[in-house]
């Protein structure tokens, strides 16, 4: 396993501000948003998610890399961060499970990182101005020079990119043990635990493009619907929008996270907005309206749907309101349906109950999901 390359670099944000450092990973340029995530482990599974596409990700904790990288944890077949920028990383992995370095991975991959710079004042910098366009360079060190270059790129606001992470073909996931269910997994952005924990539930995950038409869902005879996670604004989805509503028309359980929520949302009537700096980390606050209970969970989403949080809203299928606020911010965490026949028909989160490096104080939802299939059989 190599040692990080001490190649200088440079980190410049779209209002000016730069930071220079020394490369991690790959050397070369790349841009995409600057957003941070305030996860002190499971730095494998967040450059594996596709929900960080076109994104550049700042690591809160100083120390990454410690543990190194292995076959087992990643979220995807790839690394989908657009860059990646970490204050310390680790000179040499030590864990019985790695096969290479961080550092390693990310060169293989051609992910270009910055290391040795102050996070913390470039997460405060985002808490203050809002997330925003960025880019890493170890070709242009001239902060004026790249930043002309990063006015260039496209915001994140307006762009559809669940087709750019989406699977190209369906693929199944066996139940495990004795077959309960089959559900069709819209793939706009899907992370590989998500279809693991409801295989573990004795469902038969059917996983399909986002693209898939009415016809190619119903085809399977799903016992319920799910849409993942997933990157871009969701105000770009008008495919799965559309095939959701058809879906609830008929009567459909639905389950949808972080992606799949804000998609529920426009299903049913209702906005979505840009965060400031979003909410990404493994140590979010969530209070579930109906029992009191906070969970602490896992989150990644820079959007959120726009809901009024103390009244219902009468839809065509049914009443839906809102299930989960969050406690740091009072943003819509979650959404529930109840049909017209007076019973649960669709309920979604903003948060990640799959949580496979973070907390699984939300896990029972996949149960939840059951118990709504069971309910409409």
């Amino acid at each position: 396993m190599s040692q990080p390359a001490h190649t200088p670099a440079l980190l410049v944000l779209e209002d000016g501000r730069s930071f220079a450092g020394t490369s991690y990973g790959a050397t070369g340029e790349t841009f995409g948003e600057a957003v941070f995530t305030t996860g002190m482990t499971g730095y494998q599974e967040t450059l594996t998610d596709p929900s960080y596409h076109r994104q550049i990700v700042t690591q809160t904790a100083p120390h990454i890399g410690n543990t190194g990288v292995n076959d087992e944890d990643d979220e995807s077949n790839k690394i989908w961060v657009a860059g990646y920028v970490v204050r310390d990383p680790a000179r040499v992995p030590s864990n019985w499970r790695a096969t290479r370095s961080l550092d390693d991975q990310l060169k293989s991959q051609g992910i270009v990182g910055i290391s040795g710079i102050d996070t913390r004042a470039l997460t405060r910098h985002l808490r203050e101005r809002g997330a925003m366009r960025a880019g890493i360079s170890t070709e242009v060190l001239d902060p004026a020079q790249l930043l002309t270059k990063v006015l260039e790129q496209p915001a994140m606001a307006g762009s559809d990119l669940a087709a750019q992470v989406t699977t190209a073909d369906t693929y199944v996931v066996p139940a495990e043990g004795e077959k309960r269910f089959t559900v069709v997994a819209l793939d706009l952005g899907i992370k590989a635990m998500t279809p693991k924990r409801m295989a573990e539930r004795g469902i038969e995950v059917h996983v399909m493009p986002a693209t898939a038409s009415l016809d190619e869902v119903l085809a399977v005879n799903p016992d319920g619907i799910f849409m993942s996670n997933g990157p871009g604004d969701p105000e770009t989805t008008e495919h799965p929008t559309t095939l959701l509503k058809e879906l609830l028309q008929r009567g459909k359980p639905y389950f949808g996270i972080c992606f799949g929520n804000q998609v529920f949302g426009r299903a049913l009537g209702l906005g979505t907005f840009k965060l400031k700096y979003g909410h990404r980390g493994i140590n979010q606050p969530v209070l579930d309206r109906a029992t009191g209970k906070v969970e602490i969970t896992a989150q990644n989403h820079g959007f959120a749907v726009d809901a009024p949080i103390d009244s219902v809203v009468e839809t065509p299928y049914g009443t839906a309101e809102v299930s989960h606020v969050s406690l740091n911010d009072n943003v819509v965490e979650g959404l529930k349906l109840t049909g017209q026949d007076g019973k649960l028909l669709a309920f979604s989160v903003q948060y990640h109950p799959e949580a496979a490096a973070g907390p699984h104080d939300s896990a029972y939802l996949f149960d939840r999901f059951v118990e709504l299939m069971e309910g409409r059989a």
